[in-house]
C-alpha cells in the first residue's frame, strides 16, 4: 500500500502497476555488481551499523561508497562517490571524478563536514582502499565520528547505498546512449537533484527525501 502523507490518499500496488501499464512505464532490471580488485588494508573496523538502516534524526547514520560508469568508445571511467543520510535516504554530498583515488573520497568527505560541522554520525562504508587508510582514519577521528565497515564480501551490509547506485543506473544509465563522459556526468548531476527533490520513496510515505526531511522538521 502506497500512502501519500500530503494529500492523505492511499493507493494499492496493483493500482500503481495498472497505471504503469496504461502509461507504458516498465521497470528496468538491475545488473550484477562487478567485484573490484582487493588491496590489503592498513586497518579495518567492525560492522557497528550491523544492518540497522533506521535513523531517528538527520546526521545520525551516514553510508558511503563509490561506483563507476563508462561510455562506449571512451577508455576512461567516471567514478561517483556519495554519502547517504539514512534518516531520509538523501544524498547529502557527492563528487564525480575520472580518477578513483584518495582525493575523490577525501574531498567529498571534507565538503560534507563543511556542510554539517556538528554532525557526529556512524560513518559506514565497505573495506575499499580509501576507507582503510590511516589518512582517512585520521579524518574520521578528527571529525568525532564512529567508523563502521561492511564485512568482507557482504554488500548487503551497505544495502541502501548499493540500492541507490542500482536505482541511479537502472533509471538513467542502463539502456541509454551518451556521446561523452562529460554528457553522462551532467546527467548524473541532474538525476541526483531529481532523486533528492522529486523521486518519491515508499519508505518515506511516498515523499522525496528532502521533502520528507522538511515535512518532518515542520511537524516536530
Amino acid at each position: 500500500m502506497f500512502i501519500n502523507k500530503l494529500n492523505h490518499k492511499s493507493f494499492s500496488e496493483g493500482y500503481i502497476h495498472r497505471l504503469m501499464n496504461i502509461l507504458g512505464i516498465t521497470a528496468r532490471i538491475r545488473r550484477k555488481k562487478v567485484n573490484r580488485k582487493k588491496i590489503k588494508p592498513e586497518y579495518t573496523k567492525e560492522n557497528i551499523l550491523s544492518r540497522d538502516f533506521t535513523a531517528k534524526a538527520p546526521n545520525e547514520k551516514w553510508l558511503t561508497d563509490v561506483t563507476e560508469v563508462s561510455v562506449l568508445g571512451d577508455t576512461r571511467k567516471l567514478y561517483l562517490s556519495s554519502i547517504m543520510d539514512l534518516y531520509d535516504n538523501s544524498i547529502i554530498e557527492y563528487k564525480l571524478s575520472f580518477k578513483n583515488n584518495n582525493h575523490l573520497i577525501f574531498s567529498m568527505f571534507d565538503k560534507a563536514i563543511k556542510k554539517y560541522p556538528d554532525a557526529k554520525p556512524i560513518f559506514h562504508s565497505d573495506r575499499g582502499f580509501q576507507y582503510t587508510e590511516n589518512a582517512f582514519k585520521s579524518k574520521i577521528d578528527e571529525a568525532g565520528m564512529t567508523q563502521s565497515m561492511s564485512r568482507v564480501g557482504k554488500c548487503i551490509d551497505n544495502g541502501p547505498m548499493e540500492g541507490f547506485f542500482g536505482t541511479l543506473k537502472t533509471e538513467m544509465y542502463y539502456g541509454k546512449k551518451f556521446k561523452t563522459l562529460e554528457e553522462l556526468r551532467g546527467k548524473i548531476v541532474e538525476y541526483i537533484k531529481f532523486y533528492n527533490e522529486k523521486r518519491f520513496q515508499k519508505r518515506l510515505g511516498c515523499m522525496a527525501p528532502l521533502e520528507y526531511r522538511n515535512h518532518a522538521s515542520t511537524c516536530a
